[in-house]
C-alpha cells in the first residue's frame, strides 16, 4: 500500500512537470506568453479536466511559496534607499488607484444585489492584483527596472501590505457569535508587531554575519539552504503574525540588498522561485471550478467583465490625473484589471466569518479566476489593436543633400570604433542610424548624426550614396544588413561597399550580396584574445603570432571553401580538442622568484 502510494505521488509529480513543459513552450510559440500556458495546462489537468487533481487548493498552499520567493528576488533589488525615493508611489499612487477602485467596485457589487458587506468584500479581494501574474509579466517584457514598471510595483507592494488591515476588518465585522475569539483583539496586534520587528532586528544584526560564517564555510550546499531558510523563515515569522507571508519575504529581501552576498542568495533562490511560481499558475488553473461556472455562469461572466472594465478604467483615470502618458495609463489599466491570488484568502476569512457563505464563495472565487485567466488575453489584444507609436524626432536631422566621401550606415558600438580612423585622417563621413536615443547621445560626444534607414532607396540617396567613395554597412541587424547591402551594390555600384558581419553564415550571405569585404564582429578581437592567451601560458611572442597567422590563413581557406560547399565545408581545417597533441607545447612561466633572481642586482645572466 505505501508503494503504491509513492507511485501515485511520483505519478503527479511527473504530470505537474509535464504539463508545464509541454503546455508553456507551445503557448509561448504561438505568442500567448507563459503565464497563459501554465493557467490552461493546470485547467486541462485539474479535476475538471483530465482529473489527475482533485484537490487543487492544497498544492495552491504550496505554491504560494513560488510568490513569496518572486517577492523576495524583488526586495533584493530593492535598497532601502530606492525604496525610501519610491514613497510617494508606493502610498500615494497606491492609495489613490485602491480608493476609487474599490468604491467603484463596491457599487458594481451593489448593482448586482448583493447586500453592501458582500458587495464591498468582493470589491476589495479584486483590488488586490495578482502580484504573481503582473511581475511575471513584466520580467518578460523587461519593464521591472523602467520607470513605469516601477510604478506598478509600487502600487503592488501597497496591495501587499492592505491585506493586513483587511483581514482585520473582516475579523471586526464578523458577528461576535461567528468569530469564536476568546483573545483580545489587541493581543493579535501586538503578535503582528512583534513578528515584524523580529524580522527586522534578524535582518539588521543576524543575516550578515551568517552569511559570512557560512561563506568561510566554503560549502555551496549550505548558503542555499540557508538561502531558502531565511526567504521560509520570514515567511513563517509574518505568517505566526497574522501578516502577509510574501511581504515578509519582500522586507527579508530588502534587509539584505546591500549585502554582499545579494548576488549569490538570487543565484540559489530563481530556480525554486520559477519552478514554484510556475506550480503557482498551474493550481490556479486547477482551481477553475466550471462546474460553479456552468450553474451561474451569467453572474460569473458579467461579474468578470464588469469589474475587470470598472477597475481598468479607474486605474486609467488615477494614471492620468498623476500625469502619466496615454500608453503607459491603457498599459497599466489593462495589466491590473485583474483580481489576485490574496482575494482567496480574504474570501476564505470571511467566509469563517460567516459574513459570505460557501456560494457566494465559489462564485468570488470563480470571478477572480476567470480574471487572473483572460489578462494574458487582455493584453494580447491591446497590443494587437493599439496603433503604432509614431516615434518622434524632435531635435533629430533626417539626411538630405549629403556628400561624404563615405557614407556610414549604423553608429553602434561597432560603427563608432570604425569611425574614428576616418574621422582621424579627415575623411568626410556622413552617418545614419534609425536609434533616436543614441542619434541624441551621440551630439553629446561631438557627433552628427542623421536619422535615416539604409533599406530605404530614398534614404541612401539623401545621404548621399550616389556620390560615395564608400559605403561601410555597421548595424546589428544581420536581416538589415545583408537587404542593404543587395540595394547598394545594384544601384550604387560606384562605391566599394564594407559590411560588419555577425558569423560565418552571414559573412557568406554578404560575399553572396556582393560586398567587397565583409569583417566578422568578434574574428579579430578573437584572434587577439588566443595570441594574449598563448603568451600568457608561456609560449614566446613571435611564436603565438605565428600560430595565430596559421590560424588566420586556415579560415581564410575555409572561408573559400564554404562559398562553394557550404558552412559545413573546410571542416578539416579546423584544430578540434579531440586531438591528443597540442600545435604547440605550452612552455612553464617562470615563477616570481625565479624571474627576481634573474634580475637581482649582482647576478651575470
Amino acid at each position: 500500500m505505501a508503494a503504491q502510494a509513492q507511485g501515485s505521488e511520483l505519478v503527479n509529480v511527473v504530470v505537474l512537470l509535464a504539463a508545464g513543459v509541454i503546455a508553456v513552450p507551445v503557448f509561448k510559440r504561438i505568442g500567448l506568453g507563459s503565464v497563459l500556458g501554465y493557467l490552461a495546462a493546470g485547467l486541462a489537468i485539474g479535476p475538471f479536466g483530465l482529473g489527475f487533481f482533485a484537490d487543487p487548493q492544497a498544492i495552491l498552499h504550496v505554491a504560494e511559496l513560488g510568490v513569496v520567493m518572486f517577492l523576495f528576488i524583488i526586495g533584493l533589488e530593492m535598497r532601502p534607499s530606492h525604496l525610501w525615493s519610491l514613497r510617494r508611489e508606493i502610498f500615494g499612487l497606491g492609495t489613490a488607484q485602491i480608493a476609487l477602485c474599490s468604491a467603484a467596485m463596491t457599487g458594481v457589487g451593489l448593482l448586482f444585489g448583493f447586500p453592501p458587506v458582500v458587495a464591498f468584500i468582493g470589491a476589495m479581494g479584486f483590488v488586490l492584483t495578482s502580484t504573481a501574474i503582473v511581475m511575471q509579466i513584466l520580467g518578460e517584457r523587461g519593464d521591472l527596472a523602467l520607470p513605469r514598471g516601477q510604478r506598478i510595483v509600487s502600487i503592488l507592494l501597497f496591495e501587499d501590505l492592505l491585506i493586513v488591515p483587511l483581514l482585520a476588518l473582516v475579523a471586526l465585522m464578523a458577528p461576535p457569535d461567528a468569530s469564536g475569539a476568546t483573545h483580545s483583539r489587541w493581543l493579535d496586534i501586538g503578535i503582528a508587531m512583534a513578528s515584524l520587528a523580529t524580522l527586522l532586528a534578524a535582518g539588521i544584526w543576524l543575516l550578515n554575519p551568517l552569511f559570512r560564517v557560512l561563506a568561510a564555510a566554503k560549502a555551496r550546499e549550505v548558503m542555499t539552504a540557508a538561502a531558502l531558510l531565511v526567504v521560509l523563515g520570514a515567511a513563517l515569522l509574518m505568517q505566526i503574525g497574522g501578516l502577509s507571508m510574501a511581504m515578509g519575504a519582500f522586507l527579508a529581501g530588502v534587509l539584505l540588498s546591500e549585502s554582499t552576498f545579494r548576488h549569490q542568495l538570487e543565484a540559489d533562490v530563481e530556480p525554486f522561485r520559477g519552478i514554484l511560481l510556475g506550480l503557482f499558475f498551474l493550481s490556479v488553473g486547477m482551481s477553475l471550478n466550471l462546474t460553479v461556472v456552468a450553474a451561474n455562469w451569467p453572474l460569473i461572466v458579467g461579474g468578470v467583465l464588469a469589474l475587470m472594465v470598472v477597475k481598468a478604467v479607474c486605474i486609467y483615470i488615477v494614471a492620468r490625473l498623476l500625469k502619466s502618458c496615454h500608453t503607459e495609463s491603457l498599459d497599466r489599466a489593462v495589466l491590473m484589471a485583474q483580481g489576485g491570488e490574496f482575494a482567496f484568502v480574504l474570501f476564505s476569512a470571511a467566509a469563517a466569518a460567516k459574513l459570505i457563505d460557501a456560494e457566494i464563495n465559489a462564485n468570488l472565487t470563480a470571478i477572480v479566476v476567470l480574471s487572473m485567466t483572460l489578462t494574458p488575453l487582455a493584453i494580447i489584444a491591446l497590443r494587437k489593436l493599439s496603433p503604432k507609436i509614431a516615434l518622434s524626432l524632435e531635435g533629430v536631422d533626417e539626411p538630405n543633400g549629403l556628400s561624404g566621401s563615405v557614407l556610414l550606415i549604423g553608429f553602434g558600438r561597432f560603427g563608432q570604433v570604425v569611425s574614428q580612423s576616418l574621422l582621424a585622417r579627415g575623411v568626410e563621413v556622413s552617418i545614419i542610424d534609425t536609434d533616436v536615443e543614441m542619434i541624441e547621445s551621440a551630439q553629446t560626444f561631438g557627433f552628427k548624426v542623421y536619422y535615416g534607414d539604409g533599406t530605404r532607396l530614398d534614404v541612401l540617396h539623401a545621404s548621399g550614396a550616389g556620390s560615395a567613395q564608400l559605403i561601410a554597412i555597421c548595424i546589428d541587424d544581420r536581416a538589415a544588413a545583408t537587404v542593404t547591402a543587395q540595394l547598394i551594390k545594384h544601384e550604387f555600384p560606384q562605391a566599394r561597399l564594407l559590411a560588419r558581419s555577425f558569423d560565418r553564415e552571414h559573412a557568406l550571405d554578404l560575399v553572396h550580396a556582393g560586398v567587397d569585404l565583409q569583417v566578422r564582429e568578434t574574428f579579430e578581437s578573437a584572434m587577439r584574445f588566443g595570441e594574449a592567451a598563448l603568451v600568457e601560458l608561456g609560449v614566446p611572442v613571435d611564436e603565438a603570432a605565428e600560430v595565430v597567422a596559421d590560424i588566420r590563413r586556415r579560415d581564410a581557406e575555409r572561408f573559400e571553401l564554404e562559398l562553394v560547399g557550404g558552412v559545413r565545408a573546410g571542416t578539416s581545417l579546423l584544430y578540434g580538442n579531440m586531438q591528443q597533441t597540442p600545435l604547440i607545447a605550452p612552455k612553464p612561466r617562470p615563477s616570481r622568484r625565479d624571474h627576481e633572481e634573474e634580475h637581482a642586482p649582482g647576478i651575470s645572466a
